[in-house]
């Protein structure tokens, strides 16, 4: 009898959100033999050229087709194994113009989305669902919409009853959201960057928390991923059209992150199996 491979899908709304957003994380569980498999929502067309040296004729006019191979470099970088493209077209920014177009992801039909995300869990068979939390601070409509969408995708997947032509019933057995971005680790990588003489990029981040609404969320799961951060700025700068390579992305260097803070954060939502927090592994208590 053939075993399973453990495996991981990670639910994403745009490109570039993978390599800010658990890049670490998905290339530790892939050297680890995990099968990496990753859900991209839309083609990020609304999507600005930030680097400069991406600013030429013809590059905005070829921005989904440029968009979706830094997509692909950056998943070799990282591991992913397969990617799924909804196709659905970047809403943009809450109050855009973009937001009002039939194709938009935000104007897409719920159940048509979920159906197709229970397609995906179901012949993927993840133990392991990440996604979206409620986006609060950010609330973009299409990560708000993967946030509800990819949430209630992962309660419908194992539901015999629910989405009978999208194969048979598989429930993940854990979901998690990204905690990508809370105060405990800007105020480390701040304090940090301050000590080495290092102009910090969260100074006005960390001003302005409060007035943006950001939350901070529960991290249930610190995941190591130290062995991973020049593969996750590798990946981030294979969005070429979205990564300037002088921004404050890259302002700390990584052998200061590594140092500080070599984590990935997530906070578990849900879970079919008995779980003893907090975490240093996604896969904990899930049997082989």
């Amino acid at each position: 009898m053939t075993t399973k491979r453990r495996c991981l899908l990670a639910l994403h709304a745009h490109p570039d959100d993978e390599s800010s957003k658990g890049p670490g994380t998905m290339a530790r569980y892939a050297k680890q033999g995990v099968r990496v498999a990753l859900v991209c929502a839309t083609g990020g067309e609304e999507g600005d050229i930030l680097n400069p040296r991406m600013d030429r004729p013809g590059i905005k006019e070829r921005m989904t087709e440029l968009r979706r191979a830094e997509l692909e470099t950056a998943c070799d970088i990282l591991g992913v194994e397969h990617i799924y493209h909804l196709g659905y077209r970047d809403s943009g920014m809450p109050g855009a113009e973009s937001n009002k177009r039939p194709d938009a992801f935000c104007k897409a039909d719920p159940d048509e989305v979920v159906e197709r995300l229970v397609g995906i869990i179901r012949a993927e068979r993840p133990e392991v669902v990440l996604a979206y939390d409620e986006s609060k601070g950010y609330p973009h409509p299409d990560h708000v919409r993967v946030h509800e969408l990819g949430t209630r995708a992962w309660r419908e997947a194992g539901d015999a009853g629910k989405w009978p032509d999208s194969g048979a019933p598989w429930q993940p057995a854990k979901l998690y959201y990204f905690a990508a971005f809370t105060r405990q680790r800007t105020e480390k990588l701040h304090a940090a960057a301050q000590e080495e003489g290092i102009e910090s990029p969260y100074r006005e981040w960390l001003e302005r928390w409060d007035e943006n609404g950001f939350e901070d969320p529960e991290i249930t799961s610190k995941i190591d991923v130290g062995e991973f951060i020049e593969l996750r700025s590798k990946a981030l700068l294979a969005h070429a059209t979205q990564i300037d390579p002088e921004s404050s992305w890259f302002a700390i260097p990584d052998d200061l992150h590594r140092r500080v803070y070599p984590w990935e954060d997530f906070t578990l939502v849900e879970s079919t199996v008995d779980v003893e927090l907090p975490e240093d592994d996604l896969f904990a208590s899930i049997p082989d």
